[in-house]
């Protein structure tokens, strides 16, 4: 089992440093909004690899390997989910600080980081796609798929958080000189075209 396990902490791990959109929204997220909704977003994020874990430990992954259509309907929607955040904040830039906002009863729901890291994973079939062709060499023969599968995702997944929890750490004692208004615009049009950029590349991705 440790001649298994050690490879892929060593891969899962060096995939996880990569950066990307997990990334973005976690250092974006942490610099202007702070510890808890850095913290929502990256547990948003962890289900949604939880999630897409029950999907492949199921075989409902193959469905999606197998099945043009499949994969084709969730790359655009999570495509235009990307885009749509992208373009949200690079349109409409906040220009406050994020402190100030937490007080607002009327901000809007488009503000719940949990929701935007869940289904910024949830609708991204590549993240399926990389644990249906990624897990499977890490898995002993003769031994339960979905116990493997399950494990291994959890394992990328505590790894994740780790790594989220470092960046979100590390962002705090920048945060409060990064909260000036023009600071918070700039960082919003820059991550919402990283977004747009990652809608477009996902759009235009195979298998």
């Amino acid at each position: 089992m440790t001649t298994i396990l050690i490879p892929y902490l060593i891969a899962i791990t060096l995939l996880t440093l990569t950066p990307g959109l997990d990334t973005t929204l976690i250092i974006r997220t942490a610099t202007l909004e702070g510890k808890s909704k850095a913290f929502q977003a990256a547990l948003g994020i962890s289900l949604g690899c939880i999630a897409w874990g029950i999907v492949v430990a199921c075989g409902l992954g193959a469905l999606l390997m197998a099945s043009d259509l499949a994969f084709n309907l969730l790359k655009w929607m999570g495509a235009a989910y990307l885009a749509w955040l992208g373009l949200n904040m690079i349109l409409k830039p906040r220009s406050q600080l994020a402190d100030i906002q937490e007080n607002n009863p009327n901000r809007s729901t488009s503000e719940n980081w949990f929701v935007k890291g869940f289904f910024g994973n949830l609708l991204n079939p590549k993240v399926g796609i990389f644990y249906i062709s990624f897990l499977p060499q890490f898995i002993p023969a003769q031994a339960s798929a979905i116990t493997w599968v399950m494990g291994l995702v959890m394992i990328h997944v505590v790894i994740g958080v780790l790594w989220s929890s470092l960046l979100i750490m590390a962002m705090q004692p920048l945060s409060r000189y990064l909260k000036q208004p023009k600071f918070v615009k700039y960082m919003d049009r820059i991550t919402g075209s990283i977004f747009v950029l990652f809608a477009l590349k996902l759009a235009l991705s195979k298998r």
